[in-house]
């Protein structure tokens, strides 16, 4: 490991020889100065991973230097050492980014306490995540083979996503390898589990279903209606559950977690079946008998998710709950984002506010097919950074942050998730086949029984059958469906794509958070 190199700038410095010595008997290099413009200098024309900076110097202030470092290199970290601990000096270095600040006179160990708590922090952390994971991976491995039910996998994903976002903070690649073939295994299973129960969850005379698409509103929303507190329920169009965990801490800036759960997106876990079922409470097959007008199967021409709001009006109608107010807006351009923020105060009008916000599946399709995006996305860790740098500069944070002295309560939630894709597996079927990469229907399918969960009458999974004899296939874990046509091709554009449509825990565990605004 590299030797941490100190700047250490005072102009008594040879007061500090000692402290010095101590420093490098403790491995640090220490290169020494007196004044700011040569740290300046030094700075410019040298590596260095922490300052130690008087504040008071002859030439330029330790404050001045410290504004000019910042200028030179935002990031490096600069202990302040003061006599003067007056409240202002501190919020002026607080506010020009210091790591940490030392009042004079300061003892060797307090100096090597600081500097260890800058640059071993990250180490440290790493170590104890390497540590407390080693623990848990006995606990998984039980819990992935105690034949776990459909809230027990809700927790074992909700663990997963937690250790892989620890588990960037480490620096093992090993480790990360290993939490990976865990959850591969996970999904493994969960691809088993489905096909073993979706059938009966969908059974109207289940008893034992989880919250799906369409009880979602039923069950997780309506309750918390009340006609004295306007509610936002804001849909954010294929959020994955580790998606909504890194953009997590900027929500909670504004809001307070009241609850945090997932639910389980129906199949196919594509837009025009899941969220349509979100707002209607009702099954394809059901929306296609009871709006035969406004349901389209995937070959249909035209819109497939146009009827949205009509199908919320309707499932009102059947709660008997006609007596909510409620408005509903879509946002699927850069304008529609930018009227939701001049508007946002609208959104307090009325008992429930729909939002449906059409970003993340966008982010998702452009990284299909534009190069520089895979570039950016190349990976789960750098594919949910732009999904979190998105919120954070987008019109729909700006509008939350413009209501948020105002009293409401936010429900977030999706319709389905993605998974990235890399194992292709081939299907032949006839010209009426569905193009969908994660999942198919038609006539005289022919594929590898191993490699999708067959539903051969959709009807017994709430499905519409387009045509007679027709039959779905969901495609398992990362896998994507491919004709033998032009195969090679295929397979090689659409490898290491995030792609939504069938069995994983990715798609099928989404987000439902319900969140009260600070102080309200």
């Amino acid at each position: 490991m590299a030797i941490p190199v100190i700047l250490w700038v005072d102009d008594e410095m040879e007061s500090l020889q000692s402290q010095k010595k101590f420093l490098e008997s403790k491995g640090y290099q220490v290169h020494t100065l007196t004044n700011g413009y040569d740290a300046l200098d030094y700075v410019k024309e040298h590596p260095v991973d922490v300052v130690l900076l008087d504040e008071s110097m002859p030439g330029i202030s330790g404050l001045e230097t410290l504004s000019r470092i910042k200028a030179l290199q935002g990031s490096l970290p600069v202990v302040m050492i003061t006599k003067n601990e007056t409240e202002n000096l501190m919020d002026e270095a607080i506010g020009s980014q210091i790591s940490d600040y030392l009042i004079k006179p300061v003892n060797p160990n307090q100096v090597l306490l600081s500097l260890k708590k800058i640059i071993d922090n990250k180490r440290l952390v790493a170590e104890k995540t390497v540590t407390a994971y080693q623990q848990q991976f006995r606990e998984l491995f039980m819990a992935l083979n105690s034949d776990p039910d459909h809230r027990q996998w809700m927790e074992i994903y909700r663990r997963l996503v937690y250790w892989e976002l620890e588990m960037g903070k480490s620096e093992s690649p090993e480790l990360q390898e290993v939490l990976q073939s865990q959850k591969n295994e996970a999904n493994t299973e969960f691809f088993k589990f489905v096909s073993r129960h979706y059938l009966s969850w969908v059974n109207p005379k289940s008893t034992d279903a989880p919250i799906m698409s369409h009880t979602l509103f039923r069950f997780k929303i309506l309750p918390h209606i009340q006609p004295d507190v306007p509610t936002i329920w804001l849909l954010i169009d294929n959020l994955r559950f580790d998606q909504w965990k890194v953009i997590q801490p900027v929500f909670t800036e504004l809001f307070r977690i009241m609850e945090e759960e997932t639910f389980y997106s129906i199949l196919p876990t594509a837009t025009q079946y899941s969220r349509n079922a979100c707002f209607s409470g009702l099954l394809p097959l059901e929306m296609e008998k009871s709006f035969p007008s406004l349901w389209k199967n995937d070959e249909e021409e035209g819109g497939k998710n146009l009827a949205e709001e009509e199908f919320f009006r309707h499932q009102l109608k059947r709660l008997r709950r006609e007596d909510i107010r409620f408005s509903y807006q879509k946002i699927l351009t850069a304008q529609d984002g930018q009227r939701l923020l001049d508007n946002a105060h609208n959104l307090l009008q009325q008992d429930l506010s729909i939002v449906v916000y059409n970003f993340v599946d966008m982010l998702s399709h452009a990284r299909t097919e534009m190069e520089v995006l895979k570039e950016l996305a190349a990976d789960e860790a750098s594919y949910r950074s732009l999904t979190h740098s998105w919120f954070l500069h987008s019109p729909l944070y700006q509008a939350l942050k413009k209501i948020a002295d105002k009293k409401f309560q936010l429900i977030l939630s999706t319709d389905h998730g993605s998974i990235r894709v890399n194992t292709p597996a081939k299907v032949i079927g006839d010209k009426l086949t569905t193009t969908n990469l994660r999942y198919k229907h038609g006539r005289n399918l022919n594929y590898e029984a191993r490699d999708v969960f067959a539903v051969r009458d959709p009807r017994e999974a709430g499905l519409p059958s387009p045509t007679v004899n027709s039959s779905f296939i969901f495609a398992r874990e990362d896998g994507y469906l491919c004709y033998p046509n032009n195969y090679n091709h295929f397979v090689n554009y659409y490898r290491n794509t995030f792609q939504h449509g069938g069995v994983s825990m990715e798609e099928m565990l989404i987000p439902v958070i319900r969140m009260q605004v600070k102080g309200s």
